[in-house]
């Protein structure tokens, strides 16, 4: 099994063991199964991982008890590194993590009171084990990274890399292209907007008069799939968590028996009901809705994006002209309507898109196009839900291929990094291992570690 999914098993599944295992070990002697260093991982640890990760489906590609306590070694050998070089993460970190990461398992098991059920503790417990496991975690990631930051990839090492492995081992590099937006939004009548707004003041005064909770009328009539079936339970969030005029009003409030005044945001409408606030965040219901765009407003957009289609393909305008004119997708109005492909490694994103990567209306209407085509206008579907037309140009499409320095670079580039900072931070482990006192029990140090040589400097 991978060492990164044993550590996110380490990590995970830790704070799940159930009560009854709890009171069983307490009947027992335990056992310290390893010594690193001047530290012991005991029996009832190793024992823990294993049954927690049965509990939720996780199988080990290999013996449990072999790469569960090697795992936890490897992880205090950084613990110990840390230490050494005064190396933390403060409180604040660890708590939003934690807050973060309970919002999302009370979610899976449908409300507090059945993640309390399902594993045996209180929600206090649960949320002080997942604290002790993400300051490990969190620990380790910060020590690995001054690893990793000393690893310098140069052009020659790219280079070096694609002329060292076998042709056939070359990374294949799918269909991409770069894609060029217009979009026109379809105007919402006012009388739609009003009704919307009348139907949330209504919701409003019927809780403040008591007549009806919030989380009732919430699964009744909220369109947020996500947090209507919990009564607009939102959990707890981060002002970063939240769209900025959601989270102005979120945070302002105060009296959990109150109700926001009406919140426009890029998804609808909603009116907001505060549960708590825990440090700097906050747990609120909402209730959203979202106008109805009449099929009318669609096809004038459809009809302008047409003619403007028109003057493109009769060189009356370029694209660029038109984008600046019209376009009202902010992110690539200034880019001369070119699509970023955005990701939580490249936030900056590049221009390149593998057609599963794009919005599938877009993926659907450019799968036919030929470079420097123009669409006919469509209607799609954006992330928030609403509605938008558009025109896309094909502005250029790279066929499936085997990576090339010439037109691949930064893909090379980024995974010869990988590669080197792996090797780095095995490297380390190593080293690490060779200098470190270790001592494995009699049947605990016959299995196939990855990491060879316990216990023999």
């Amino acid at each position: 099994m991978n060492i990164n999914r044993i550590n996110r098993i380490c990590l995970l599944f830790v704070w799940f063991a159930s009560a009854v295992a709890a009171q069983a070990q307490n009947n027992v002697i335990d056992e310290i199964v390893w010594v690193v260093g001047d530290e012991a991982i005991y029996k009832s640890q190793v024992e823990e991982v294993r049954r927690d990760a049965q509990l939720e489906g996780i199988r080990f590609d290999g013996d449990p008890y072999s790469i569960i306590p090697e795992q936890l070694a490897v992880n205090k050998l950084f613990m110990n590194q840390a230490q050494l070089d005064s190396i933390f993460v403060t409180d604040a970190e660890v708590s939003q993590q934690v807050n973060y990461s309970y919002n999302n398992m009370v979610e899976r098991r449908g409300s507090e009171e059945k993640l309390e059920e399902y594993s045996g503790m209180t929600a206090a417990q649960i949320k002080e084990r997942m604290f002790e496991q993400y300051y490990q975690e969190m620990t380790v990631d910060k020590v690995k990274k001054q690893i990793m930051s000393r690893v310098k990839v140069t052009p020659a090492d790219v280079r070096r890399y694609l002329k060292d492995i076998p042709e056939d081992e070359i990374p294949y590099i799918p269909t991409q292209v770069e894609v060029q937006i217009i979009t026109m939004n379809p105007v919402v009548p006012q009388e739609e907007i009003d009704a919307i707004k009348a139907e949330l003041r209504g919701y409003a005064e019927r809780v403040q008069s008591g007549s009806v909770p919030f989380s009732t009328l919430a699964i009744l009539y909220s369109e947020d799939p996500g947090s209507a079936i919990n009564g607009g339970d939102c959990g707890f969030k981060g002002k970063g968590e939240l769209v900025p005029e959601f989270a102005a009003v979120a945070f302002n409030l105060t009296d959990p028996s109150k109700v926001s005044k009406i919140v426009e945001t890029e998804y609808g409408f909603h009116i907001i009901q505060l549960i708590e606030r825990m440090g700097d965040r906050v747990r609120v219901r909402h209730i959203l809705r979202k106008p109805e765009v009449p099929m009318e407003s669609v096809n004038e957009r459809l009809a302008k994006l047409d003619s403007i289609a028109a003057d493109i393909r009769s060189g009356k305008n370029s694209f660029e002209e038109q984008v600046l004119a019209f376009s009202q997708d902010k992110e690539t109005k200034n880019n001369k309507g070119l699509m970023a492909n955005r990701t939580s490694s490249n936030p900056v994103g590049m221009s390149k898109f593998q057609l599963q990567e794009l919005n599938p209306d877009i993926a659907k209407v450019v799968n036919n196009m030929h470079v420097g085509e123009i669409s006919d206008p469509f209607a799609m579907q954006l992330q928030n839900g609403k509605i938008t037309c558009a025109i896309v140009k094909l502005k250029s499409k790279t066929t499936g291929h085997r990576a090339t320095m010439a037109d691949d670079f930064e893909i090379l580039y980024e995974m010869v990094s990988n590669i080197k900072q792996n090797e780095a931070i095995e490297k380390w482990v190593r080293e690490k291992q060779r200098t470190t006192y270790v001592r494995i029990s009699p049947g605990w140090d016959k299995g196939d570690f990855v990491y060879p040589g316990w216990g023999t400097r």
